[in-house]
């Protein structure tokens, strides 16, 4: 493994942190500050919709920066942002900190994606993709659990506190062991012509979609997991964190098996995960109220919700491999895109007066629409030849053809 791999995990296990963490710290950060859970919930909405907003404008801004140097400012962004977080004196500072470190995120995966995937051989992308969002998902093994007791019995304030001195250990990481990267034409970084140009192919909108629909319907459960178990379940507020050591476990495996079997059989690995992860979170209310059925269903929503993560980066890097940056920024966005509708649908079906278990309802149909998206997709590629793609080639500007070729001899 190339240890510019293990540079990008350090990085993303940090924002993976600070992304999921709010899930075991809701009830205690809507205490202190004297908020509902659902306007609590805000927090992961404002989140998400950084991340939608900051992907495309800094992946704009870094076409434009070598890409070990832009990685290094999202760092830095993104300690700032956990920083504010940290020390704000009222809610709304807070929910501010949270968009300022959400705004690092999609760019901060978009751009290592592609340098991950450069890394290695053509046939080992969608692994090298997964090695480096492995960081994310073992942040919630890890990251998570371990901030949600830090949270719990010291403060929420040092969680973000230590989140940020995660940040600062990335950064290092990145300035040691990414090696400075050829191959970046002056010319690609000064023409974003030919990024744009890949939106006018149709899958690659298609993969979005299913991005924002098959993700999203994930967090209509995680966002709200610590009430759900505590009031639903019935599990003692401490036993959230071994939960959340469950969704995470759950989430290292799905990645893993998406990785691996992404470049093998895409499509296929797709329907069976969007079709798996529909059905979970529509059992996910009755689940609730066993203990046993509730701790086997979490860890089987992150399996299947991740098992598609890399799949769907990757379709989208095949997609517009000669102007990749802001497709793959963009992507990540949609990620967070389905996580802030999820989080909000969530709270609307919460304060409409149904219990905390009932938003996955709204998930499994988010999952299902997905598959939807996902079929018309392989449909739409045999009747096309792949010719989408060949239409985006053709848009992108011809400077841009030899970017990845010089990663792979690092």
């Amino acid at each position: 493994m190339p240890l510019a791999l293990l540079a990008l995990a350090i990085g993303a296990f940090g924002i993976g942190t600070t992304e999921f963490v709010t899930s075991g710290l809701l009830p205690e950060i809507a205490d202190e500050f004297g908020v509902s859970i659902p306007t609590a919930g805000y927090l992961t909405t404002g989140y998400a919709l950084g991340v939608v907003v900051g992907a495309p404008i800094l992946a704009i801004i870094g076409s434009r920066v070598p890409r070990k140097r832009m990685l290094m400012a999202l760092m830095g962004l993104f300690i700032a942002g956990n920083a504010l977080s940290a020390a704000s004196p009222v809610f709304a500072l807070m929910l501010a900190g949270r968009i300022v470190a959400s705004l690092a995120h999609g760019a901060f995966f978009g751009i290592g994606a592609i340098v991950a995937a450069g890394l290695v051989a053509p046939q080992k992308k969608a692994g090298a993709i997964a090695m480096m969002f492995t960081g994310l998902t073992v942040a919630n093994v890890v990251g998570v659990p371990l901030g949600t007791v830090v949270g719990q019995n010291a403060g929420w304030r040092l969680t973000f506190f230590l989140i940020a001195g995660l940040g600062v250990l990335a950064v290092l990481g990145i300035a040691a062991l990414v090696p400075r990267l050829p191959g970046e034409p002056r010319a690609e970084r000064s023409r974003v012509g030919g990024e744009l140009a890949a939106f006018r192919n149709p899958q690659v909108l298609l993969a979005m979609g299913m991005t924002v629909l098959g993700f999203g319907g994930v967090f209509t459960m995680n966002t709200y997991l610590a009430p759900m178990m505590t009031d639903v379940t019935g599990y003692a507020p401490s036993s959230v964190t071994w939960l959340l050591v469950l969704f995470g476990l759950g989430m290292v495996v799905g990645n893993l098996v998406g990785g691996r079997y992404a470049d093998r059989a895409l499509m296929p690995l797709l329907y069976v995960s969007l079709s798996a992860l529909a059905i979970v979170l529509a059992l996910m209310p009755f689940a609730a109220h066993s203990k046993v059925a509730a701790a086997v269903a979490i860890p089987l929503i992150g399996a299947f919700g991740f098992a598609s993560v890399p799949p769907l980066q990757k379709r989208v890097l095949d997609q517009t491999a000669d102007a990749p940056t802001l497709a793959s920024a963009v992507n990540i966005g949609a990620f967070n895109l389905g996580n802030a509708i999820a989080a909000w649908l969530g709270g609307l079906v919460i304060a409409a007066g149904f219990d905390y278990a009932a938003p996955t309802w709204v998930g499994a149909a988010m999952a299902a629409s997905a598959l939807a998206l996902a079929v018309l997709s392989a449909a739409l590629e045999r009747r096309t030849g792949g010719g989408g793609s060949r239409i985006a080639a053709r848009s992108a500007a011809p400077s841009s053809l030899t970017t990845e070729a010089p990663y792979a001899s690092h």
